[in-house]
């Protein structure tokens, strides 16, 4: 009886202060806190918790990730990959849209962040698509639902985190595992685009030029070598996630200061003052969720969540389907690092239970938390779109409705194809 009440209050306060609008670290931490207080536990237990959930070696690679995210990104890099997207995609019916969708790919490589994607690529190709001729809400709807390749594309901090709470994943084969689903959604978001282009008969671009590609390929080559450092580094065994992602911060620094000279040294230490501002927020987030992890362990949680959904049903489809729906709905009150930390180690045997592969579960709640970035009330990239754009979030929300079906064609296709996640993973490890 007293679990039960424990439960009631850890989960209660939680969801409730959530509603309330509390930030999510505070509500993760005082939720805990008084389900703690409620069973007649130490508080030193906390402190304990805290520590311990960031005291791991591979959330070392975490602010290497968001440093080297944001030094490529103030370092003029936006502009040298809309260029090359434009290279390879800019020819057809709404160019600027395809464009927007594939340097979404490309930037995402490099950044790792939807909100990165949204604020630095939204800015330069929002305005440009209107003076084009494209409808305002339209290109804003490109731009936040193309941000979420970043998210699948490696290297993606959100990964790391990932691997580190699910425990004795392979970063190396998150990351492989993210390019192809990647794509789908980028192909997926295309052919949104064009049947939209085509219908409001939205301008195409130049003609197609193998020199001008070409050429864009050669200036983008230094910005598109960090992904390949990061990936191949891990894959290949040169060395760790953590070590390939200092490594890959300071060939950040040398391109954006002495290559492309987009950042002076004054550039670069603003630089950091942004990443200890975003550190600070996911170790703060990641150290509560562990108390929290901690509560919900003790009392037997994911257990007995793991029965009550099993309970409704053994069809591996339905089942596969209810944990999308329960990712879906969390990612419209929770942002994605919570919902990582909290729901992984609640849905994850469910998912090994029905077939469902770790490294494939892992690339289903980062595409499900991409949507949940793209829904109100809490949708993070909604609002940086929104405020980039300068027009309501009511007529954003409008716009990116047939391209919430695009991104949920693609998620339906990663959870019932497994061979789309885990292909690339596989041929390297051969």
């Amino acid at each position: 009886m007293g679990g039960n009440i424990a439960i009631l209050v850890l989960l209660g306060s939680f969801f409730l202060m959530v509603f309330l609008r509390f930030p999510i670290a505070y509500a993760v931490a005082l939720s805990a806190v008084l389900c703690l207080l409620s069973q007649g536990s130490s508080l030193a237990v906390i402190c304990q918790q805290m520590v311990k959930g960031i005291s791991s070696f591979s959330l070392m690679a975490v602010p290497f990730f968001i440093t080297m995210g944001v030094l490529m990104g103030s370092g003029g890099i936006s502009e040298k990959l809309i260029a090359l997207a434009n290279a390879c995609v800019g020819w057809m019916r709404g160019g600027m849209a395809m464009v927007n969708i594939v340097a979404s790919y490309f930037f995402g490589g490099i950044s790792g962040s939807a909100a990165a994607d949204t604020a630095s690529l939204g800015s330069i190709l929002i305005p440009m698509m209107v003076d084009q001729g494209y409808d305002d809400d339209f290109s804003t709807a490109v731009t936040i639902t193309s941000s979420c390749e970043g998210l699948l594309v490696p290297p993606s901090h959100n990964m790391v985190i990932y691997a580190t709470t699910a425990g004795g994943i392979s970063v190396g084969s998150l990351f492989l595992a993210g390019y192809v689903p990647g794509a789908i959604l980028a192909i997926s978001l295309m052919v949104g685009s064009y049947i939209i282009s085509v219908k409001r008969n939205y301008p195409k671009g130049d003609k197609f030029s193998i020199k001008n590609l070409v050429r864009q390929l050669g200036i983008s080559f230094w910005a598109l070598a960090a992904v390949l450092i990061v990936v191949f580094g891990v894959v290949g065994g040169v060395f760790t996630a953590t070590e390939s992602a200092a490594i890959a911060v300071i060939y950040s620094l040398i391109v954006s200061v002495f290559i492309y000279k987009g950042l002076d040294w004054k550039g670069v230490w603003n630089v950091m003052g942004d990443c200890v501002n975003t550190l600070a927020i996911v170790l703060i987030l990641i150290s509560t969720s562990n108390v929290f992890g901690y509560c919900l362990t003790s009392l037997h949680v994911p257990d007995m969540a793991a029965h009550a959904i099993t309970g409704i049903t053994s069809n591996p489809i339905i089942l596969a389907l209810l944990l999308n729906l329960i990712l879906l709905i969390l990612g419209c009150i929770m942002d994605m690092s919570p919902i990582i930390l909290i729901a992984t180690p609640i849905l994850l045997p469910i998912a090994t239970s029905i077939g469902i592969d770790p490294v494939q579960f892992g690339i289903i709640m980062v595409l499900n938390c991409g949507i949940g970035l793209l829904t109100p009330p809490v949708g993070a990239v909604l609002f940086i779109g929104s405020a980039v754009a300068k027009i309501p979030m009511e007529k954003v929300v409008k716009a990116t409705l047939p391209f919430y079906l695009c991104m949920i064609v693609t998620l339906l296709l990663i959870t019932f194809v497994p061979a789309a996640s885990l292909w690339l993973p596989s041929l390297f490890a051969k």
